[in-house]
């Protein structure tokens, strides 16, 4: 906020604004730029009448704003990327650990009063040693990811972006090759024991995982989701987590934030975070920087220094 103020005048909305709030807000040419957060969309409709000169997004995705339409009227999109590998990767791995040893249903067994002490088949999960990890992308987190899983003694599989294929090569693998394999999409459904999701939202994203892919993996495959809610059709999640189609699931983002698929919250084969992957202090903290200095430089008639479609700066 110090940094905002330094800059020139700030209007913080007491309560978050409706669609219609932030579109007024927006047109009124009151604003030059506009510090927004995930949950803040912007389609082309707002943005055609949006007299705002640029968008600084509190968060690395930005799939909130319709870039296409922001380029189409001049308006620069910021985001604030380089910041949460690590403690996104960190939520995916204790997902995964957590929903394989059923650590939720543990904690609530103890503090119910339900322990009367050890017993030989009491809260029998899987392992993760030794299991497959499959990675649905290969990009900054994916890789995070993975690095954690070999020093688990996991066997990393990964394909770098689902649907759709392209081969990575050894050189471009780094420190990875020859500890990871690549496998096509449907392969990598198939034979992964955890599924973890690492993949931007787009068109061909969206609903990556559906009816189809569940009934693909394996019956005791656990999905793991730590990069947007729609990639997955959490309808037909619930449905094959209820059906026994997979064995369970982790989640820390949501297809309707923050409203959940109905019966996703009873499921008890099921870890549900509240989108907390970057959340520790010093990855907010320096998020929050980031996206001032963006909202400052654009105040200033100056490129951000992380653009998101740097086009509408040219034009």
């Amino acid at each position: 906020m110090r940094l905002l103020e330094a800059a020139g005048s700030v209007t913080v909305a007491e309560n978050r604004m409706s669609r219609e709030q932030l579109a007024d807000a927006c047109a009124s040419g009151d604003y030059r730029v506009v510090v927004a957060q995930l949950r803040d969309e912007f389609d082309a409709e707002l943005l055609g009448r949006a007299k705002i000169t640029g968008i600084s997004n509190f968060a690395v995705g930005y799939n909130n704003i319709d870039i296409a339409a922001a380029t189409a009227n001049s308006i620069i999109v910021g985001n604030t990327p380089g910041v949460l590998t690590d403690a996104t990767a960190d939520i995916a791995l204790l997902l995964i650990l957590a929903v394989a040893r059923r650590c939720v249903e543990a904690d609530t067994f103890v503090r119910s009063g339900e322990f009367h002490g050890w017993q030989p088949e009491l809260l029998l999960g899987q392992d993760v040693s030794g299991r497959t990890l499959g990675l649905a992308g290969f990009g900054r987190i994916a890789r995070a990811t993975a690095r954690r899983a070999l020093a688990f003694g996991m066997t990393v599989v990964f394909a770098p972006r689902p649907p759709g294929d392209r081969v990575v090569s050894q050189e471009e693998l780094g420190e990875f090759a020859g500890r990871v394999q690549q496998l096509p999409w449907p392969e990598l459904v198939a034979t992964s024991d955890y599924l973890s999701l690492h993949v931007p939202l787009n068109a061909e994203t969206r609903h990556l995982v559906d009816e189809s892919v569940l009934r693909s993996m394996k019956r005791s495959a656990i999905l793991i989701n730590t990069a947007r809610g729609p990639i997955v059709d959490e309808r037909s999640l619930v449905a094959a987590l209820r059906d026994g189609t997979i064995a369970g699931a982790g989640l820390d983002v949501y297809e309707d934030e923050p409203r959940l698929a109905p019966g996703l919250a009873d499921l008890p084969n099921t870890v549900l975070l509240p989108h907390i992957g970057s959340a520790t202090v010093p990855v907010r903290a320096e998020m929050a920087r980031r996206c001032a200095e963006n909202a400052v430089a654009m105040v200033r008639d100056e490129l951000p220094p992380y653009p998101v479609n740097s086009e509408a700066w040219a034009r």
